[in-house]
């Protein structure tokens, strides 16, 4: 019934003893990568679903309930929380989650600091360039003189060419490296260039503009989603690589930068040079604490004992335990906002997706339940393609003056849900699809 098996607890075991040695600094064989954990796949996948659920309810207008929208839409200035507000901090908490891994890996493989550095400025330089490019959703076509619609189209397509990476489909014959390498190159190359043309051909309502070179200036506005996952994996990924495995290290660390909103809130950072940049108390702070408690988590993972599912049970209840305490000491001072990034809600999602991450790890690694664990773990695999399509698909329809009939589909609560169900699957599906024929992202 739950696909049970001797081999499956020898596998999870070889991925803790292979985790363990990364973190740990490690050597293992030159080319080795670093090992899928099935819940955190399962678990990526199901709050993309989620994500892609809740970002088209959305567009169904009144006839959605409040607990079925941001809280912050129906209640300005109210402390609370729907569940719609818990997916982009799940996100974050996940991010954090899969860095021990990630950077594990390269660590085991003897790989310097500085250059294990480098690939994360490099990624998050990628994310903070996708994300100032996304938040810029409304160019004027007027002030462009071509339609602003197929400017957010071909952003999206140059995004998705920029990160591409074109690969043998799993199980076939592998042909040499080489031969798929170079059409990967020449397809991020464009797409990285299509990218730098579009930021400097945007024009807002305003005269607004995304780039340009005389002056120097970039408009970063919020940075949006992915920019703000950036920023938390930049700063997360420089805590493991200083803390290693050390839970009291990264648990200090977790306050501290919960401590970052509390201090600026008080005035500290006014006029500080990084505050111009980026806000330090809510997306340097609290943001990325929230990606630092999944790091946390993410250690229990790599540590590869002989009591593996007790260690993590204790410790995933301690830890889901002290968060929500924390969150109810916290609710005064601050309330809970996700807008604002209060600690309370931090917390209280670091609390809520320890949970849901646990129930995944009982029932995809531990006794894996396939017809839960397998749908969920290959949508997990690609999400960012899936994320852009996703958000792709308005423009798409607007592009081609299908956005009025869509929006017709859902003109009660009913068939809002279910056109909002069929789109997710549809656009998890679309994504799993082109990752089993070779196409996949990769930052």
């Amino acid at each position: 019934m739950f696909g049970f098996s001797d081999r499956n607890s020898e596998t999870a075991r070889q991925r803790a003893d292979l985790t363990a040695r990364a973190s740990a600094g490690h050597e293992q064989p030159v080319g080795a990568q670093p090992p899928r954990i099935t819940s955190l796949d399962a678990l990526r996948g199901f709050v993309m679903f989620m994500m892609i659920f809740v970002n088209d309810l959305a567009g169904a207008g009144a006839i959605v309930p409040d607990w079925m929208v941001h809280f912050s839409d129906r209640h300005h200035g109210g402390s609370g929380m729907t569940f719609v507000d818990l997916v982009f901090p799940a996100f974050l908490f996940i991010v954090g989650m899969s860095v021990p891994f990630a950077l594990g890996a390269r660590l085991a493989k003897a790989e310097p600091v500085w250059r294990a550095f480098r690939h994360v400025a490099i990624r998050t330089g990628f994310l903070l360039v996708i994300g100032i490019l996304m938040v810029h959703e409304t160019p004027d076509s007027a002030a462009m003189g071509w339609s602003g619609d197929w400017w957010c189209l071909l952003m999206y397509l140059s995004a998705i060419a920029a990160l591409c990476v074109i690969s043998p489909p799993a199980g076939s014959h592998q042909p040499k490296y080489n031969f798929w390498k170079s059409p990967s190159f020449y397809v991020r190359l464009f797409g990285l260039a299509a990218l730098i043309w579009l930021a400097f051909t945007f024009r807002g309502g305003q005269g607004q503009r995304i780039l340009t070179f005389a002056p120097p200036s970039l408009d970063t506005s919020w940075y949006g989603i992915l920019g703000l996952i950036g920023w938390a994996y930049l700063v997360t990924s420089i805590v493991f690589l200083a803390c290693r495995s050390n839970r009291t290290a990264i648990l200090a660390c977790m306050v501290l930068l919960l401590c970052l909103f509390a201090a600026d809130k008080t005035g500290t950072f006014e006029g500080a040079w990084l505050s111009r940049i980026v806000g330090i108390g809510g997306t340097l702070g609290s943001q990325s604490a929230i990606s630092v408690a999944g790091l946390l988590l993410g250690s229990v993972l790599v540590a590869g004992d002989g009591h593996a599912l007790k260690s993590r049970t204790s410790f995933t209840f301690w830890f889901v335990a002290g968060c929500a305490a924390a969150a109810l000491l916290l609710n005064r001072a601050y309330g809970i906002s996700k807008n604002s990034a209060t600690p309370s809600w931090c917390l209280w999602s670091c609390a809520i997706t320890a949970t849901l991450w646990y129930g995944f790890h009982l029932v995809c690694d531990v006794r894996p339940v396939r017809i839960i664990s397998r749908p969920l773990a290959l949508a997990g695999q690609n999400v960012m393609l899936a994320y852009l399509i996703s958000e792709m698909l308005p423009g798409l329809l607007e592009a081609f003056h299908l956005g009025a009939g869509y929006g017709q589909l859902a003109t009660t609560l009913s068939s809002a849900i279910v056109r909002s169900v069929l789109c997710s699957v549809f656009i998890l599906l679309m994504a799993t699809g082109l990752n089993s024929i070779g196409f996949r992202l990769k930052l």
